[in-house]
């Protein structure tokens, strides 16, 4: 059961969306929205198109819905979908942003108005070290966010390894060794937040710092990492480390925005806190949301 009280839907009425019954396909629909949004979400690192990522994704889940051999299999489908259009979306974001700027510049410069990370800690209301792992993956390569993705929703239940390996076309072997480092450069980035933060700091790592703009990324968290790791002072963080699964097991799925409620009724808050939420557009967005939801995600009408 996701966090809004709508979970999945069954195999029987997944086979009834098949068939043309308009009532289970919205049931679909409703049902599919959290799992998407915490999966594109997290993949695109709250980028401000994360709500025109979800609503295309769920426009090509009913235009292939009929391609679903198997009813049951709907959770594995629809993540290997999601999946898909979150790769399109960041082809296309390359491809832009290649044509101002390098490639190593593309993927090491974070979005500025991004952080699902603060996303998550907000809406879950975390503390202490689960608070700390939220934080520490925003040091992540841009590369590991689809594995960070797929990964926090095993970790909370809410996948399985299987279908994590199935949505990126990888054995499961293979995803075993890429979460093992990916868990890595996590514990290793929860070490430099907490030596940037100790107080007193340490001198050698305000030199190190004194060129740093601030934003948490991957080149960063190795140089920042390496002096830590050979640094008496910062080598000693406060309290032992807790296993980064068990922090993240069984966390809820994050709640949708209010952004989204007028795109999917019955999904979200109260229309009135939906409408001012979509009046404030979000800066840097692809498209300003349609001025009214579809009736029936039968025939869809975006653009």
């Amino acid at each position: 059961m996701s966090s809004t009280g709508q979970g999945l839907p069954e195999a029987g009425r997944v086979s009834a969306a098949r068939h043309g019954d308009r009532q289970a396909l919205d049931e679909v629909v409703r049902g599919s929205l959290p799992l998407v949004y915490n999966i594109v979400g997290r993949a695109l690192r709250g980028h401000a198109d994360v709500d025109d990522v979800v609503q295309e994704t769920l426009v090509r889940v009913v235009r292939h819905l009929r391609d679903l051999r198997d009813p049951a299999a709907f959770r594995s489908w629809l993540v290997a979908i999601t999946i898909r259009q979150v790769r399109d979306w960041e082809q296309h974001r390359r491809a832009a942003l290649d044509r101002l700027a390098g490639l190593e510049a593309v993927d090491d410069v974070p979005d500025p108005g991004a952080d699902f990370a603060a996303v998550t800690i907000l809406r879950l209301g975390l503390t202490d070290q689960r608070r700390e792992v939220a934080e520490a993956t925003r040091w992540l390569d841009r590369g590991d966010q689809e594995l960070l993705a797929l990964w926090w929703l095993e970790e909370t239940g809410d996948l399985d390894r299987s279908e994590v390996a199935g949505a990126l076309g990888l054995s499961t072997g293979h995803v075993a060794v890429r979460v093992h480092r990916m868990k890595e450069q996590i514990q290793s980035a929860r070490v430099v937040l907490r030596a940037l933060r100790a107080d007193p700091g340490c001198p050698d790592l305000r030199v190190v710092t004194a060129h740093w703009d601030g934003l948490p990324t991957p080149r960063w968290r190795k140089r920042l990492a390496r002096h830590v790791r050979d640094c008496p002072s910062c080598g000693q963080p406060g309290g032992p480390l807790l296993p980064i699964d068990r922090l993240v097991a069984n966390l809820p799925l994050l709640p949708l925005p209010a952004t989204l409620a007028l795109r999917f009724p019955g999904t979200g808050p109260p229309p009135d806190a939906a409408r001012a939420a979509l009046g404030r557009p979000r800066e840097g967005s692809r498209r300003s949301p349609p001025a009214s939801p579809p009736s029936s995600w039968a025939s869809p009408r975006w653009s």
